[in-house]
């Protein structure tokens, strides 16, 4: 009696502690996900209603706020227990009035972010192709005292070889060779109009920005091959101290628990619109990801924290602030890797910034990846560029990464413009972003080992030289090495 109860007893505690039961393999557990999500999916839904019900989400607003407040409230509703606000205060911009002529008739325009709070200049434009460094330094007096007029992009029949740079750091070389005012010509047609920060370090400009239509564009340049043409800017704007909050859901490691693995999309949007493909894309599917990680009761060896970034927009506000408070406390070396979701959705592949140790891992799952479905193409790239919320922690050596996006392109014609509206919002790429980055996330905070390592601050400088960043980052002020 006494062995027969013994061997019952010992079956319930094999049953019990899963001895009978076989691993799941990774394969099992991306088909598990995949299906899932499939299933239950709420990046599009939660967009969708916040869209309708918040509106924009500008950061320090009123619907910023409420932004704020219904993504935190989505995190605990999805099961988790650690979210908190990480709360900032910062000096934000936002617009007032703007009134542009040329040749004394209205052109219809957009002020650029951290333009003066007041400004009314008149004088006359030049042309300054596509406002940069090469452009300024072939006639370098041309614009003091003057308007200058750049293309926001590279212009067809320029040199090969240009690198673009942000509007925001083309602003600031007009500012560096005197302009006193600056017009952008948009790359969009039918007359879209583009804001977004004309400031390289958050803080307000000494001239007037503003954006103008691509075909008032073109037909300024063509007057000014024949003659001249001369522009009065006025403009009213606010700037004051503001208070906004990250929303941080915390996920611990069950081996590693000291290595964090941060996802994160900026959730504050600019007001011409309601911020659908930015970034509105790019956080409702962090949101999403982190849903699917508590619905599949995904427990990585490493820590992750899902944030919704605020003040993105107006110069990386909520990211400069979490980087320096980890390192204010001391837990910088904690974060491992930081990957971002900025207008990114319907992910074929992956980019790794840093130095990697082993790029097959990223490849090998993508091939994971793949095989749970082919429109997943295994793309892979080692590459970094600045202006989203990976910079501050890029500049601190963690490793980074991102997808590559299978989008349709004419939906960033509308970014940052009154045009990005959830219309343009694809629900299967959407599906397809939780799908694969949950993969993606999993995969990197599962790891037995990291593809990447910090890298010291030698090492980052080097790679900021690699990947043609350091002219920018000296412009915008973050270059922190001495030459």
């Amino acid at each position: 009696m006494k062995k027969q109860l013994f061997i019952v007893l010992t079956a319930i505690l094999a049953v019990s502690c899963g001895e009978t039961k076989k691993a799941e393999t990774q394969a099992e557990l991306f088909a598990r996900i995949d299906s899932e999500i499939k299933q239950n999916a709420k990046g599009y839904s939660t967009l969708k209603e916040a869209s309708e019900t918040i509106g924009h989400r500008l950061t320090g607003s009123e619907n910023g706020a409420k932004a704020e407040e219904y993504t935190y409230n989505k995190f605990k509703e999805y099961g988790f227990e650690d979210v908190e606000y990480q709360s900032f205060e910062v000096e934000a911009w936002s617009r007032g009035t703007v009134s542009v002529t040329i040749n004394e008739e209205p052109v219809k325009a957009v002020t650029l972010g951290h333009s003066p709070v007041e400004a009314m200049v008149s004088g006359e434009i030049v042309d300054m192709g596509n406002g940069l460094e090469v452009d300024y330094a072939a006639k370098p007096d041309a614009v003091k005292d003057k308007i200058a007029l750049v293309y926001i992009s590279i212009l067809e029949g320029s040199p090969e070889g240009l690198s673009n740079l942000h509007r925001s750091e083309k602003t600031a070389l007009a500012i560096k060779y005197g302009a006193k005012g600056i017009i952008i010509i948009n790359q969009v047609d039918n007359g879209v109009l583009l804001t977004g920060t004309a400031s390289v370090t958050g803080e307000l400009i000494p001239i007037p920005a503003v954006c103008i239509g691509k075909e008032d564009g073109m037909a300024l340049k063509e007057t000014l091959k024949e003659g001249t043409a001369s522009a009065t800017i006025e403009m009213t704007n606010n700037s004051d101290m503001i208070s906004a909050r990250n929303v941080v859901a915390t996920l611990p490691g069950s081996e590693l628990p000291n290595e964090i693995i941060v996802i994160g999309g900026h959730l504050d949007s600019w007001d011409l619109a309601t911020g659908a493909i930015d970034n509105g894309i790019g956080s409702f599917a962090v949101l999403d990801i982190a849903r699917a990680f508590k619905a599949n009761n995904l427990q990585p060896k490493r820590t992750v924290k899902f944030v919704m970034f605020m003040g993105e927009e107006q110069g990386l506000f909520g990211s400069r602030h979490m980087v320096a408070e980890a390192l204010k406390e001391g837990t910088m070396e904690q974060i491992k890797y930081m990957m971002n979701l900025d207008m990114a959705g319907n992910p074929i592949g992956m980019n790794a910034g840093g130095k990697l140790d082993n790029e097959a891992f990223f490849t090998d799952l993508g091939a994971a990846i793949q095989q749970q479905d082919s429109i997943y193409k295994n793309e892979f790239s080692n590459r970094s560029g600045l202006h989203s919320d990976h910079q501050p922690f890029m500049l601190e050596g963690v490793p980074i990464l991102s997808v590559h996006s299978n989008l349709d392109r004419s939906i960033y014609g509308c970014y940052h413009s009154d045009c990005d509206d959830f219309e343009l919002v694809n629900e299967e790429h959407m599906t397809n972003t939780s799908r694969f980055g949950t993969m993606m996330l999993y995969g990197l905070a599962d790891a037995a080992t990291l593809p990447a390592t910090k890298m010291d601050s030698e090492t980052t400088k080097e790679f900021m030289i690699k990947n043609d960043l350091k002219e920018k980052l000296i412009i915008g002020g973050d270059w922190k090495w001495e030459e």
